[in-house]
């Protein structure tokens, strides 16, 4: 237990309170101008030493940049190509707004001015931020001050419950079988690979990675084991997206173009490699890519290598596919994730749905009526 005592001051009699922090460390407060004053401050640091709520003051003045240098080192559990773009946003926009900022004097109305400047632009902010990056952004400073609640430097996190921009999610765009065949044509030596990424769903980094041995030529299958991300101008190989690996279902009609790619090589061997037999960057990086050319070529309006990606959804759908087949093959984390990004390959379902449940209805009430008897006059006795 801490102690009060007296002491004399220029304005009169005033306490000060004595007392040990968590960490057994002595600390004191001084002031009150009532003894009682004292006592209640004193109980109310016990109980918080207690309850594991007790915060200290001194611990607050520790700045965004000093906890940001911190929060960012732990985030080793990310991908590198998530890494890299929270350090651009982190060292772009978070740091030069939040660094010399001590986390006791951050409010809840500083955050919120921060996040609608971003999102509007201005003298201040620049160009307007797109809703993605602004939910990066906020989601960064969160992250850091969700940690200094954590450690007991803060008692809540300022930044929570601010209003973000909503995300307007980019129009899909899905190729026709025809227009797929197309494209593939046009693409020259890269014909298999677009047919792949158009029928098997791979991203592109999956389907780069892919070596000889995850070609089963017998059993149509791609096994996904690797992804290769282009990450501040090189290429780093590692799991799949999800970290999961995953077996994928390819068309007959791939049969012969993935033989002609594995032939003659090594099992460790890339099936699409790139020139100097390294692996390829994604062809939409640079202007008058490859990818590019081809679709002028095949006269199908402009889209990134990832529409391929929907492509499949849209095919696989239209073939019949349940939304779980659609989500272990193209490796979303869950059928609703699937379903919230495809949901508007899934309307005829809806329409579908209506149309049996109707069908459902009739039949159980029909049989549920009961039935209307005619009987002749001569089924009972006349009323005298």
């Amino acid at each position: 237990m801490g102690s009060v005592e007296p002491y004399d001051s220029a304005k009169g009699r005033r306490y000060r309170v004595r007392y040990r922090k968590p960490d057994h460390r002595q600390a004191s407060k001084r002031g009150f101008t009532t003894k009682r004053e004292a006592e209640l401050f004193l109980a109310s640091v016990e109980v918080k030493k207690a309850r594991g709520d007790y915060i200290d003051a001194s611990t607050a003045r520790v700045t965004i940049g000093e906890l940001g240098v911190i929060w960012l080192a732990s985030q080793t559990h990310l991908k590198p190509s998530s890494v890299a773009a929270i350090e651009s946003a982190w060292r772009l926009h978070v740091l030069p707004a939040w660094g010399d900022r001590p986390i006791g004097g951050i409010r809840h109305s500083d955050v919120q001015a921060w996040v609608s400047g971003l999102s509007a632009g201005g003298k201040e902010f620049g160009k307007p931020k797109s809703p993605a990056l602004v939910h990066r952004c906020y989601g960064i400073l969160a992250a850091i001050l969700d940690v200094a609640v954590r450690d007991h430097r803060i008692g809540s996190n300022p930044a929570r419950g601010a209003n973000l921009p909503r995300k307007v999610s980019r129009e899909h765009r899905y190729l026709s079988h025809r227009q797929l065949d197309s494209l593939a044509s046009a693409s020259g030596s890269h014909r298999t690979l677009v047919l792949l990424l158009g029928y098997t769903g791979l991203r592109w980094g999956e389907a780069t990675a892919l070596r000889t041995k995850d070609v089963d030529l017998r059993r149509q299958r791609l096994h996904v084991v690797e992804n290769a991300v282009f990450v501040r101008g090189e290429v780093i190989v590692g799991s799949p997206k999800t970290h999961k690996r995953r077996s994928v279902p390819f068309p007959a009609l791939l049969l012969d173009g993935l033989a002609e790619a594995i032939d003659g090589k090594d099992s460790d061997a890339l099936v699409f490699p790139g020139r100097f037999g390294q692996h390829q960057t994604t062809p939409t990086i640079r202007e008058n890519s490859w990818l590019d050319r081809a679709l002028i070529s095949a006269g199908l309006p402009s889209m990134t290598i990832h529409d391929l990606r929907h492509t499949t959804a849209s095919l696989a759908v239209s073939a019949g596919a349940n939304v779980k087949a659609v989500q272990r093959m193209l490796g979303h984390a869950s059928a609703a994730m699937t379903l919230d990004v495809y949901a508007d390959l899934f309307n005829d379902d809806l329409d579908e749905v209506a149309k049996r449940l109707d069908e459902a209805a009739s039949s159980a009430l029909d049989h549920a009526r009961p039935t209307t008897l005619t009987s002749s006059t001569s089924d009972h006795p006349k009323t005298p």
